[in-house]
């Protein structure tokens, strides 16, 4: 047994020496020339992985520029938006039908536009059986054409249970294809 000797360790004799560092009231003169010596070395550290990242950096810009000069030798440059039809072709039949001095066209335009709307309601999800059905299932916050879309449709019922014995004038005729259009507008369709 020795007597007069401990062996241990003085934990807060080292928090004391870090408290008085960082307050700087007593800084032993071996840790202040440490303390410089460590933040120059951390200092220089940083630097050098600073110099690396921006190297990585920049290599990686230069390689996504390099690969989409690839992909446009591959694939073609990006369309435009005049590259891409402003109307859907169906409606530009639609609107050529209703130019016509011809009634049966004017009643073909009508319904055609009528199976557009229809379409349009089944993929945005409502349901029914019939367009009727589809239109009262629209909230009117949701649709801020509902109205257009119930009075074009009421003229194309009257049109395909009178038939010929519906009398559609021309006015009538391009105000309903109009309420259509406005529908289609609404959503981006035409």
């Amino acid at each position: 047994m020795v007597s007069g000797s401990t062996n241990s360790l003085n934990i807060e004799y080292f928090f004391r020496l870090l408290y008085d560092a960082f307050s700087g009231t007593h800084i032993p003169r071996g840790a202040e020339a440490f303390l410089f010596s460590a933040w120059q070395i951390i200092t220089i550290i940083g630097y050098v992985v600073s110099i690396i990242a921006l190297f990585i950096f920049v290599y990686s810009l230069m390689r996504l520029y390099d690969i989409r000069r690839q992909e446009v030798v591959l694939y073609g440059p990006l369309p435009t938006l005049s590259d891409v039809p402003l109307t859907d072709p169906r409606w530009q039949h639609i609107q050529d039908l209703v130019a016509s001095l011809n009634t049966n066209d004017w009643r073909q335009a009508i319904i055609e536009a009528d199976i557009m709307l229809g379409e349009m309601l089944t993929r945005q999800g409502y349901t029914g059986a019939t367009l009727g059905e589809q239109l009262k299932e629209v909230e009117p916050s949701d649709f801020l054409t509902l109205d257009d879309a119930w009075e074009a449709h009421k003229v194309r019922n009257e049109i395909a249970h009178e038939g010929s014995a519906f009398a559609l004038s021309e006015t009538l005729a391009r105000r309903t294809i109009a309420r259509y259009g406005n529908v289609f507008h609404e959503f981006e369709m035409v």
